[in-house]
């Protein structure tokens, strides 16, 4: 349902509070990577046209090479809480320098956190000063174990 997109966007421009609010301000914006067969299959990376509209309407700069999905998982949805953790160690890779950046990642929907938590400690190892999450939903956690 890809035409939803700018409405799930326009909700978290509009509850997310504005760049001078925020301790750290916003450099840069990274969507979830998506593995390359996963996008093939999908035809489209739900995160990055969500990050795509918020990066527009905050006037960040959006970057969606920085970061990049290494290895073709399970889906994390199918998977309990500490499969999921495992599953998902090391699967991304990030080669830019990123030092000093405050950086958000957009994701759409978040259960455990283990991928976002994954990609954010990726993109501290490249230099990162600060990641936030930003994500659409997120699930009830007595549904994932």
């Amino acid at each position: 349902m890809l035409h939803l997109a700018n409405a799930f966007a326009s909700l978290l421009h509009r509850h997310k509070p504005s760049s001078h609010a925020l301790a750290n301000k916003i450099d840069l914006i990274i969507p979830m990577p998506m593995h390359s067969a996963r996008l093939k299959a999908r035809g489209f990376n739900q995160a990055l046209e969500l990050a795509r509209i918020i990066s527009k309407r905050r006037q960040i700069k959006l970057d969606y090479t920085a970061s990049q999905r290494l290895k073709l998982t399970p889906p994390q949805a199918s998977l309990p809480l500490k499969e999921r953790i495992k599953n998902i160690r090391g699967v991304f890779s990030c080669q830019q320098n990123l030092h000093g950046l405050n950086i958000a990642i957009v994701d759409d929907v978040m259960t455990t956190g283990a991928s976002l938590n994954e990609l954010a400690k990726t993109l501290k190892e490249a230099g990162a000063a600060h990641v936030e999450c930003w994500v659409i939903a997120r699930t009830l956690p007595k549904l994932y174990h």
